[in-house]
C-alpha cells in the first residue's frame, strides 16, 4: 500500500512542480508553459504587488468553500491528525491542497513546493488508509510514508525522509513502521529520478575537508544560527497572532499577506516565487554581501507575513534559503576578520541552511542528512555535525515549542520529544512477582470458599485456583465469588476465568499488561511447568516501574578514589602485622 502511494504522489510530485511553472508564467509572464521561469524577471512594474494579492484571494476563497486544513504549511496540520484523530485526513485536502499551493506559489508566494506535497501525500495515504479495513497504526504508517515519499519525489532524498518521518510524523522506530516508509521513500527517489532528473537537487562545487580549527568555527556558527532560529520561530508566530486581531474574515488574511509579499517583490524581485535558484546561488559562495543581505532578511519578512496570513505554503525551501544567506554573511565577516580561519564561504552557507533548519524544526536527523543527499557534499559530515548539533541544543534548552508544533500546541495537543525504549518492555517477571498467593482449592463448593474467606478476614481482589496436586486451574476475583446469581452448591472451577489467563516467569511486563489490558483483570498469575509460583499485580508494576524510574534518575558515584584509599592502606597494614603463633 505504502509502495502504490509513493507511485501516486511521484506523479502528483511532478504535475505540482508543472502546475506552479504554468501559474508562476501565466502570472507574471502572461503564458502558459510548463517549464520554469524566475519570476523575478518579470516586467510587469507596479502592477506585480497585486498579483500575490490575486492569489491570496483565491486561496482564501479555496479554504473557505472548500476546506479550511489547506492553510497552513502542511506538516504540523499532519502531525495534529496523527496525535488527535487516529491520521484521518479528508480526502478533498488531496485534491485542495496542491492546487491552492499552486496558486499561491505559482502568483509569487515565497514557499517552496515540499510542504503541500507533504501533505498531499500524507492525505492521499490517509485516504487510502481509511477505504481499507486496518488499524490507526498502520493508518499513521501510510499517511508518512504518502508524505515522505513526496519530499523524497520533490528533493530525490530517500534517508533524510526516512529521518523526517521518525521525527516529525510517526514519533517510533521500529520495523512495522520504517520498513513500509523507507520503502516508500526509496519508490519517492526512484520517481524523482525518472521524472526531474539525476544529480544533487543543489549542485555546488567540491568542498575540501575542514581543518580541527575550521570545524570549531563551524560548530560555532551553528551556535550563532541556533540563535536565529530562536527569533525567526517567534516571529511567525507573532505574525500569526497579528492577522488573529485583524478586524476582518480570516478568508482575507492570505490576500493581505499577498500585498505584503507583493511589496516587497517590487523592491527586491529575488523573494518571489520558490526560490530554489536562490538556495543554489547562495551555495555558491559567488554572491556579493549586499545581495545576501536582501535576500536574508527580506525573504524572512515575506515569508513570515505570508505564512502568518494562513496562505498554503511550505516552510523547508524558505528555512534554506535564509539559513544559506545567514551562514554566508557571518562566513564572511569572519574571513574578512580572520583571513587565515580556514573556513570558506560555500561551507558556511550549507551550515546554515542545515542548521536553520535543525534549530526551527528539531529534526536533527533530517537536516543533515538533507544537506549532505540534497548536494552530495559528503566532505561536509563534521562541520554539519557540529553545526546542526549546536542549533539543536540551543534550541532544545531555550525554545519551548518548534516552528512545527508551536500551532499545535496551542490547541493543547503535545507532541512527543524524545524516543525512549518502553520500560515495561525492559523489565522481567521474575524480578517484579511478589511471594504473597491467595490459593483456593478449584474443587470446593462457593459456599465453603465464602465462608473461608470471611473466617480469615480475606479481601484481596483475586484468588488462584489449583487442583488437588497444586496445578494451576484458574484465577477468580472476590467480586466473581460473592456474586448473587452463582448457586452456592457449584463447585469453584465452573467460575474460574479460563485456564490461558497467565504468565511465564520470563515474559516481560509489557506483555503482562497487555493480558490484563485484554482479559479486563487486575492481576495475573505466573506459571511454571503448570505449578504456580506467584500473582503480578498492577501495584506490583507500579511499583517495579516507580523503581526503575528512580534508579535510572539517581545519580551516584559507582568508583569512589576515597573507598579505593582505605583499602589499600588496609591492606599496606597488614603487611606490618606479626605473624599469629600456633
Amino acid at each position: 500500500m505504502c509502495i502504490v502511494v509513493a507511485m501516486a504522489i511521484s506523479v502528483i510530485a511532478k504535475l505540482l512542480v508543472m502546475l506552479i511553472n504554468m501559474v508562476t508564467n501565466l502570472s507574471f509572464f502572461g503564458s502558459i508553459n510548463p517549464s520554469f521561469l524566475n519570476p523575478s524577471g518579470n516586467h510587469l512594474g507596479v502592477w506585480v504587488i497585486f498579483i500575490p494579492v490575486i492569489g491570496g484571494i483565491a486561496v482564501g476563497l479555496m479554504a473557505l468553500y472548500g476546506s479550511k486544513a489547506i492553510r497552513g504549511h502542511g506538516i504540523p496540520e499532519a502531525m495534529e491528525q496523527i496525535l488527535t484523530n487516529q491520521s484521518r485526513i479528508k480526502p478533498s485536502i488531496t485534491l485542495l491542497k496542491p492546487i491552492s499551493s499552486a496558486i499561491a506559489i505559482g502568483t509569487g508566494g515565497p514557499f517552496g513546493a515540499e510542504g503541500p506535497i507533504i501533505a498531499t501525500g500524507g492525505a492521499l495515504g490517509s485516504t487510502l488508509g481509511q477505504l481499507f479495513k486496518i488499524t490507526s497504526n498502520e493508518r499513521k504508517v501510510v499517511l508518512a510514508a504518502g508524505a515522505t515519499a513526496g519530499m523524497s519525489a520533490i528533493f530525490g532524498t530517500p534517508i533524510a525522509s526516512v529521518f523526517l518521518a521518525i521525527e516529525l510524523l510517526l514519533f517510533e522506530f521500529s520495523p512495522r513502521s520504517i520498513l513500509p516508509v523507507a520503502l516508500a521513500c526509496i519508490t519517492g527517489a526512484a520517481g524523482h529520478h525518472l521524472l526531474f532528473g539525476v544529480g544533487p537537487v543543489f549542485p555546488m562545487a567540491d568542498l575540501e575537508i575542514p581543518s580541527n580549527g575550521a570545524l570549531a568555527i563551524y560548530s560555532t556558527l551553528g551556535l550563532v544560527v541556533g540563535f536565529l532560529s530562536l527569533g525567526i520561530t517567534r516571529f511567525v508566530y507573532v505574525m500569526e497572532d497579528l492577522f488573529e486581531k485583524i478586524p476582518v474574515h480570516w478568508m482575507w488574511w492570505p490576500a493581505i499577506g499577498g500585498l505584503a509579499v507583493g511589496v516587497i517583490g517590487y523592491f527586491v524581485p529575488q523573494t518571489l516565487g520558490v526560490g530554489y535558484n536562490n538556495i543554489t546561488s547562495v551555495l555558491s559562495g559567488s554572491v556579493a554581501l549586499l545581495v545576501v543581505l536582501r535576500l536574508f532578511f527580506f525573504k524572512f519578512l515575506s515569508w513570515a507575513i505570508a505564512l502568518g496570513s494562513g496562505t498554503s505554503g511550505g516552510t523547508l525551501a524558505p528555512l534554506l534559503t535564509i539559513g544559506g544567506a545567514a551562514g554566508s554573511v557571518i562566513g564572511i565577516v569572519i574571513i574578512n576578520v580572520f583571513p587565515n580561519s580556514g573556513i570558506n564561504i560555500p561551507m558556511c552557507a550549507l551550515i546554515g541552511m542545515s542548521a536553520l533548519f535543525a534549530g526551527a524544526s528539531r529534526a536533527y536527523l533530517t537536516s543533515i542528512t538533507f544537506a549532505l543527499e540534497a548536494t552530495g557534499q559528503f566532505h561536509a559530515l563534521l562541520p554539519l555535525l557540529g553545526g546542526c548539533t549546536a542549533a539543536y541544543l540551543v534550541s532544545f534548552f531555550l525554545m519551548e515549542n518548534t516552528i512545527m508544533t508551536e500551532k499545535i500546541a496551542r490547541k493543547g495537543v503535545t507532541a512527543p520529544d524524545s524516543f525512549e525504549p518502553d520500560i515495561l518492555s525492559k523489565l522481567i517477571v521474575k524480578d517484579v512477582i511478589t511471594a504473597d498467593m491467595n490459593i483456593l482449592d478449584a474443587d470446593m463448593e462457593i459456599k465453603m470458599v465464602r465462608e473461608e474467606l470471611k473466617s480469615q478476614n480475606k479481601k484481596d481482589l483475586y484468588y488462584l485456583a489449583v487442583d488437588k496436586d497444586c496445578n494451576y486451574i484458574g484465577i477468580i476475583s472476590l467480586a466473581d465469588i460473592n456474586k448473587h446469581d452463582v448457586n452456592p452448591e457449584d463447585k469453584l472451577n465452573t467460575i474460574l476465568r479460563t485456564t490461558k489467563l497467565y504468565i511465564t516467569y520470563n515474559d516481560s511486563l509489557q506483555k503482562a499488561i497487555a493480558l490484563m489490558a485484554t482479559e479486563g483483570v487486575e492481576a495475573v498469575p505466573v506459571v511454571a511447568s503448570n505449578k504456580v509460583i506467584g500473582l503480578l499485580n498492577y501495584k506490583d508494576m507500579m511499583d517495579a516501574y516507580k523503581f526503575y524510574r528512580q534508579e535510572n534518575e539517581r545519580a551516584d558515584r559507582q568508583i569512589s578514589f576515597h573507598k579505593q584509599r582505605l583499602k589499600i592502606l588496609a591492606r599496606s597494614r597488614k603487611l606490618f602485622k606479626p605473624a599469629h603463633k600456633y
